[in-house]
């Protein structure tokens, strides 16, 4: 029903891109979205169908342009610091408030919601974790998880009986599963990502060490070997002016 979310935290920013440009304003339009699709979904009591059916367009249309700004930005070169950072702002605001909504009015356990958001927000958290050694790039996992959560919720925001009723409940299962398996790949990713850094770092640390000894030892070989030369360039004992002092003292005697 909804198209995965792409992952744009690895994506490289374009130098002087203006603020207000497609890609930004198709990601606060997500934003702005967020509030509507909730208070749609809680008039008449919450379960009036036609207004369920409101939030459920308001919710699919917001997860649409998720997919559209990221394309726009990466092909129009309109990457931006706020867009990197309002992104996935916007796609948590979005389903965190469908799922606390949803559990609110009944319709969603508690511990589904718990889940979900414990795990959106802890990988968040634990990309800015590793960020300055490294992105964790998003998975086919992690993408298709977004894509099964977003079936889910859409399902679950539409009054639905019978057969469709059991398939939202088996989507959900699939979406909270993959939600728990890729969770715990991405904190496996991040461990062994600070791991790599901190070995590189140690290693780079012993290459500069090693480096300051060679160039230690190399400047004290250089003045061994300049107060070497300068120890055989010095005069030694004067042979001349002793063999003058004896002849002068033999002609002395000779003298006497």
């Amino acid at each position: 029903m909804a198209p995965p979310v792409p992952d744009h935290l690895a994506d490289a920013t374009e130098p002087r891109v203006p603020l207000w440009n497609l890609a930004n304003i198709l990601t606060m339009a997500r934003l702005v979205l967020v509030p509507a699709c909730v208070v749609l979904l809680f008039q008449d009591g919450g379960h009036d169908p036609a207004w369920r059916s409101l939030a459920w367009a308001a919710f699919i249309v917001a997860m649409i342009t998720d997919l559209f700004d990221g394309e726009v930005a990466r092909r129009r070169h309109l990457v931006t610091d706020f867009g990197k950072i309002a992104d996935p702002i916007a796609d948590k605001a979005l389903m965190g408030a469908a799922l606390l909504s949803l559990s609110l009015l009944g319709d969603l356990p508690w511990w589904i919601t718990v889940v979900i958001l414990v795990r959106e927000l802890g990988i968040t958290a634990l990309r800015f974790w590793v960020i300055r050694h490294g992105v964790i790039p998003a998975s086919r996992g992690g993408k298709l998880k977004t894509l099964t959560q977003s079936v889910a919720v859409g399902m679950y925001l539409l009054v639905l009986t019978g057969p469709l009723a059991s398939a939202r409940a088996w989507a959900m299962a699939a979406a909270v599963l993959l939600t728990v398996v890729t969770g715990l790949d991405y904190v496996r990713q991040a461990v062994l990502l600070r791991s790599r850094a901190r070995r590189e770092a140690q290693a780079a640390l012993r290459a500069r060490a090693a480096g300051a000894a060679h160039a230690a030892d190399a400047g004290r070989r250089a003045r061994d070997a300049e107060a070497a030369a300068g120890a055989e360039d010095s005069p030694g004992p004067v042979a001349g002016n002793v063999s003058s002092t004896d002849a002068d003292a033999r002609h002395g005697r000779e003298d006497m």
